[in-house]
């Protein structure tokens, strides 16, 4: 299926029914794409689903940008004239940090967070920066990167196609990625941060572990914090149902007029 594009990147659009709400915008982390939301968030109905690939991601042509905060921008961009009122921006990992800049530089723009595997910095091993820079050592260095990512139940299937999905991102993006996470710093601007934020992250989470999200959540004013058992990174994906329901409830409970509840079977 060929994906619409606006402003040079690619996006699935749920238009079931007629959308109600406020939009969610999921936004990947990196060396991902779109598909890495699971299909319970891509389609939360009654809600009005955005999921972009990132540009150099997925069906989004290159260049890759080179930080956190020109990510934001094109993001923002892409925006224009597609999303004419304040949106929910859920994001994983880096694109819980494009989230974050983008609700710190444009706060009018954002209605609430969802931040996953997130903290109020995101420091890379340096190992990692070096190995994903290399093209003979970034099948290693992803390989290290699933395995720090997964709880220890992940199904292999699971591991193996994120793995793949990876591996099949544009040379250089998976690295310029983690480079623009390294030098994302967000703590000192957290503390006038006001709005409603959901932090999630999974108990087995070894790139950015609990502690990470604690720290981010006691940054921000009434954030809401939830650990997800026998999840890792890629929450997501391991435990679909479960953060759905919470993203579901946290919806509710903020933006009553959206009633995100479960459609009739």
């Amino acid at each position: 299926m060929t994906l619409p594009s606006r402003a040079g990147i690619a996006y699935e659009q749920n238009l079931k029914g007629r959308p109600i709400g406020r939009p969610l915008i999921l936004i990947h982390g990196a060396g991902a794409e779109h598909r890495f939301w699971p299909p319970e968030l891509r389609s939360l109905h009654p809600l009005r689903v955005l999921a972009p690939d990132l540009p150099g991601h997925g069906a989004s042509p290159g260049p890759a940008a080179g930080s956190i905060v020109e990510s934001a921008t094109r993001l923002r961009e892409w925006m224009s004239g597609l999303v004419s009122e304040p949106a929910i921006l859920v994001g994983h990992s880096m694109g819980s940090a494009i989230s974050l800049e983008f609700a710190l530089r444009w706060p009018e723009q954002v209605a609430g967070l969802v931040l996953i595997g997130s903290g109020t910095r995101l420091p890379v091993n340096p190992w990692l920066l070096e190995a994903t820079a290399d093209p003979a050592t970034l099948p290693k260095a992803v390989e290290r990167i699933t395995g720090w990512s997964f709880a220890r139940e992940a199904p292999a299937a699971l591991t193996t196609w994120v793995t793949e999905r990876t591996l099949a991102t544009a040379p250089g993006v998976l690295y310029q990625d983690l480079a623009a996470c390294d030098a994302f710093d967000a703590e000192s601007r957290l503390p006038g941060l006001r709005l409603p934020t959901l932090v999630v992250c999974g108990q087995q989470d070894r790139m950015t572990p609990p502690s990470a999200s604690q720290a981010l959540a006691g940054a921000i004013g009434d954030a809401e914090l939830e650990f997800v058992a026998d999840a890792g990174h890629y929450v997501m994906l391991e435990q679909p149902a479960v953060l759905e329901r919470r993203i579901r409830d946290w919806i509710n409970t903020h933006y009553p007029g959206a009633q995100a509840g479960r459609p009739a079977a």
